[in-house]
């Protein structure tokens, strides 16, 4: 594997080469030794909130409805959620207040466990994490285009294999022009952001105000213009948990859950929502370019999670004013908020709201993604343990070439079509490594009690205990009931350990021949 990624390197390299020596251009001309701190307080809490709210929020509470049936469960699932991203994010205030620099997540597991145990989680946020969410943020962006022009809608190439949408079958993989889209997406994003720091924030603060102004703008009014017929009825049995399912003949059927079940169909429903509340800890990759990061990191850690946490609940109240719990949870394609919309503002007009609110959204999410993303790269290959060139910066002061390692792997995982799936695996990865980095709270005050903390985990010991046995909880939980979602994830995250060690045989080969 280290021999692949020597050799993609090398193809990657090329064309640099070509042009530096038939058009005198220097691709890596005038580097930076380190990073520009340009971003402020608004910007970083742009990023968090900004990363966090993509297409999940518009989609994932019919999923929800459908495990657990009833408005009161629906609601408590996402301030569930929302207090546990509120936790975590106030206990990264400390670890980003002792190591401001570039890596975020992969450092504070590195320095309060081994360098394994970061590589993994390195290693797991380039294979699925990070790239992955980039491509199924990028796909939805299209999904949504497809509203107003057709010829981008993804179609199901199964049901549909001679639809006009699809451009290419080559065996098990179907091109269509959806992807095509996402694709330049993700191109587009990518070179702006090689350009400087500057050009992805502009495009950042500039869409993650739009679409928070939008989604308040919709629950002001689905409260003040829907008649609200359907929160009496939904509410009057808010308790009772049932399993909604939509038979092959059409309509619908509950069954009552009870017992264990209920935390079965808990953590089954947590799954959507916290891949939807994700993101938040991407603005810890880029600490070396926030100023005043011992302050700033984690008081925009802080805002940017309240913020989309009241967000999230006041939509999903605003879902269950407008909508019966049925509707909810049968929405077409999954898509509760446009059945909302078109029940606030009629047919057409709310279809069409909906859909340029999640082009303005994935848009702005993806930038935060691609913009972040790289730095963890960055950090990784000064350790010796990704590509070497990846750990340059540009004259603009960005990992450009970083950025565009990751777009590739993106692009490649949006013709997939697998990382829907595979994000529903690395969930409990996910969470997994949060209880990691938050224990290693507790693991640094007793390791370096002597270095410097600006800012203390808020509620410590009590809140990042609290995070850990529920973070815990739902992992176990996801192993008893939802054995699909671990296991896959899991083995992508193992599958790094000869990767690592491989990486370390060559670095202390080169050593050797440096020396």
């Amino acid at each position: 594997m280290v021999n692949l990624f020597a050799s993609f390197h090398r193809k990657l390299y090329f064309p640099c080469r070509f042009y530096k020596r038939y058009h005198n251009f220097n691709c890596m001309a005038e580097q930076q030794s380190s990073f520009k701190q340009s971003l402020g307080l608004l910007d970083a809490t742009m990023i968090v909130a900004g990363s966090m709210i993509g297409s999940g929020i518009f989609i994932v509470s019919a999923d929800i409805a459908r495990n657990v049936g009833s408005p009161g469960w629906l609601i408590f699932v996402w301030v569930i959620t929302g207090f546990m991203t509120l936790t975590a994010a106030l206990s990264y205030g400390e670890l980003s207040g002792m190591f401001p620099k570039a890596g975020g997540q992969y450092v504070y597991l590195k320095e309060a466990y081994n360098p394994l145990i970061g590589f993994l989680y390195g290693w797991s946020f380039f294979s699925v994490i990070q790239t992955g969410t980039i491509a199924a943020v990028a796909v939805a962006f299209s999904k949504f285009t497809g509203h107003f022009f057709p010829v981008f809608d993804l179609v199901d190439a199964a049901k549909n294999p001679d639809h006009p949408n699809i451009l290419l079958k080559a065996g098990f993989v179907t091109i269509q022009y959806a992807h095509l889209l996402s694709i330049a997406v993700i191109l587009l994003l990518t070179y702006i952001n090689t350009r400087g720091v500057k050009e992805g924030k502009l495009i950042q603060t500039t869409f993650t105000l739009a679409k928070l102004a939008a989604l308040f703008g919709l629950i002001i009014f689905g409260f003040a213009i829907a008649s609200g017929s359907n929160w009496s009825a939904n509410w009057s049995d808010a308790w009772t948990m049932k399993n909604i399912a939509i038979p092959e003949g059409g309509g619908t059927s509950a069954t009552e859950v009870v017992g264990m079940a209920v935390l079965g169909a808990i953590a089954a429903s947590m799954v959507g929502s916290i891949f939807s509340s994700d993101a938040w800890n991407n603005v810890t990759f880029i600490a070396g370019e926030i100023k005043n990061p011992k302050r700033n990191i984690g008081l925009s850690l802080f805002l940017g999670t309240l913020i989309v946490t009241l967000i999230y609940v006041a939509a999903n109240l605003m879902y269950t004013y407008v909508l019966p719990m049925e509707a909810i949870a049968t929405a077409p394609k999954d898509r509760v908020a446009t059945a909302a919309s078109q029940e606030i503002f009629g047919g057409a007009v709310g279809a069409g709201i909906i859909a340029a609110l999640i082009m303005i959204s994935t848009f702005g999410c993806n930038n935060g993604l691609i913009l972040a993303g790289a730095r963890v790269y960055y950090t990784m290959a000064k350790d010796k343990l990704f590509f070497k060139r990846t750990g340059t910066l540009n004259s603009k002061g960005v990992p450009a070439y970083a950025l565009w390692v990751q777009s590739i792997f993106c692009c490649l995982w949006a013709i997939s079509g697998k990382y829907g799936d595979l994000l529903d695996m690395i969930s409990f990865v996910v969470v997994g490594f949060y209880m990691l980095t938050i224990a290693g709270i507790f693991i640094l005050r007793k390791k370096r009690p002597e270095a410097e903390r600006p800012y203390k985990a808020f509620g410590y010991p009590v809140l990042p205990i609290l995070y850990i046995l529920m973070g815990l909880a739902f992992c176990i939980l996801l192993i008893m009931y939802k054995p699909k979602f671990t296991w896959p994830g899991l083995l992508i995250t193992l599958a790094g350990i000869p990767i690592y060690y491989l990486a370390v045989s060559r670095k202390k080969v080169t050593n050797q021949t440096n020396q």
